[in-house]
């Protein structure tokens, strides 16, 4: 089946996705990867503020290549999900709707999903330059120092995704 998924996310639109379905997301996600989720977990154990909210976002693990002159981010394909698997149950208890990489979830992930009732999408690998064409904007808000690897906003338009892992648990793995 085939979705758009528009802000304001909610569990309540997401809800309706099986593992399998297609999904057009429209609006704002966040890239973030191994570095940048080591110290989110940092914050929330010290009960500090964090740089972004997480209730309802939707993280995108990814590091976007630098821009070329006229463009908002460089290539912005998707990175191996299963690095972030330490950090994502405590993220998806703080809130988190949904993430989207590539490559299957550890079993830690999958029932933190289900109890939260979070999604996974899986982004098309190798696609670099076709998602970097779906982003309209990109700002880095948290930990420039880290590169490539700092948090940016991103808002897109239309970015193709499928559930991988729906909020039941379900699979296409």
């Amino acid at each position: 089946m085939k979705h758009t998924l528009q802000e304001p996310y909610s569990k309540e639109k997401t809800a309706a996705f099986s593992a399998g379905d297609t999904v057009l997301i429209t609006g704002t996600i966040y890239a973030a990867r191994d570095a940048a989720h080591k110290r989110l977990k940092e914050l929330i154990e010290k009960g500090e503020t964090l740089p972004l909210e997480l209730e309802n976002a939707i993280i995108y693990y990814a590091g976007p290549t630098p821009a070329r002159p006229g463009y908002p981010i460089g290539s912005a394909g998707p990175t191996t999900s299963y690095r972030m698997d330490p950090y994502t149950p405590l993220l998806l208890r703080q809130g988190v709707l949904a993430t989207m990489g590539k490559g299957p979830r550890g079993e830690a992930v999958i029932e933190a999903m289900k109890e939260q009732n979070a999604v996974y999408f899986a982004a098309i690998g190798g696609a670099a330059a076709l998602i970097a064409q779906c982003i309209q904007s990109a700002e880095i808000i948290a930990f420039e120092e880290l590169g490539t690897e700092a948090i940016r906003k991103l808002t897109v338009k239309d970015l193709p995704v499928v559930v991988a892992i729906d909020g039941s648990g379900g699979s296409i793995y």
